[in-house]
């Protein structure tokens, strides 16, 4: 007696993919941190404004009396971590990824989210339009609104960017833990030059770390989701 096969067991329905998990989780964190910052800096809370200004009145004096220290920040914040050398940075890193690894995608959404920094940063300035700390004897001057920092924001995005891409690589232990101080270096050090130098209060910077972490989780969720293509960059564990 033959018995017939046993029909393959239905495959449930399909569901819409998911957006990754950990970056959204990030994000969402990031947003109730930059919006309630944001909140207190328009409505000028009594308590952040003081710290602010106790923060800013003792670094100043420090950076009056200690010249050389005022020079090499004002190259530093400048020159090294200047916006636009973080842009130029930024897109020498799309070309790289056109040139070597044809990722022509990767380089475009690496050059968006950079430009998009650059646009959520002045119009959030515009919106806010908080004034600059003003000193009898500045040590150094800025342009433009004060919240949030262009600077700390920048470097955020770009050294959160390439080193997040670095990692998808799998780059050996010493160069991942060179990268990882730079960037931390970076994205720290170009917010105590600019409080130093007195152009920002030190919640300016604050604002421009949380906006750039912020921006960076979205275009991580971006990158990640879902989609219909073969993935550009290869993705090695270290072992």
């Amino acid at each position: 007696m033959h018995r017939r096969p046993a029909a393959p067991p239905s495959s449930p329905p399909s569901r819409p993919p998911a957006p990754p998990r950990t970056a959204a989780r990030v994000a969402a964190a990031l947003t109730v941190c930059s919006v309630l910052l944001l909140c207190l800096v328009a409505v000028r809370w009594h308590p952040l404004l003081t710290l602010d200004g106790d923060i800013s009145r003792t670094t100043h004096r420090w950076a009056v009396h200690d010249h050389e220290v005022t020079r090499i920040f004002r190259v530093l914040t400048d020159w090294v971590w200047d916006p636009l050398t973080m842009r130029l940075v930024c897109g020498a890193a799309a070309v790289w990824l056109i040139w070597r690894l044809a990722a022509w995608w990767t380089a475009l959404w690496l050059a968006v989210t950079c430009a998009l920094a650059t646009i959520v940063q002045q119009a959030v300035k515009a919106a806010v339009d908080r004034p600059r700390p003003v000193w009898a004897d500045p040590v150094d001057s800025a342009h433009y609104a004060a919240f949030p920092s262009g600077h700390a924001m920048t470097a955020t995005v770009v050294c959160g960017l390439l080193l997040w891409l670095l990692h998808r690589c799998g780059p050996a232990r010493a160069l991942w833990r060179t990268a990882v101080a730079a960037a931390l270096v970076s994205v720290a050090g170009v917010g105590v030059t600019r409080v130093w130098l007195g152009v920002h209060w030190p919640s300016d910077v604050l604002g421009g770390w949380l906006f750039g972490a912020l921006l960076t989780a979205l275009a991580v969720m971006v990158y990640e989701w879902p989609r219909n293509r073969r993935p550009e960059l290869p993705v090695r564990r270290r072992g």
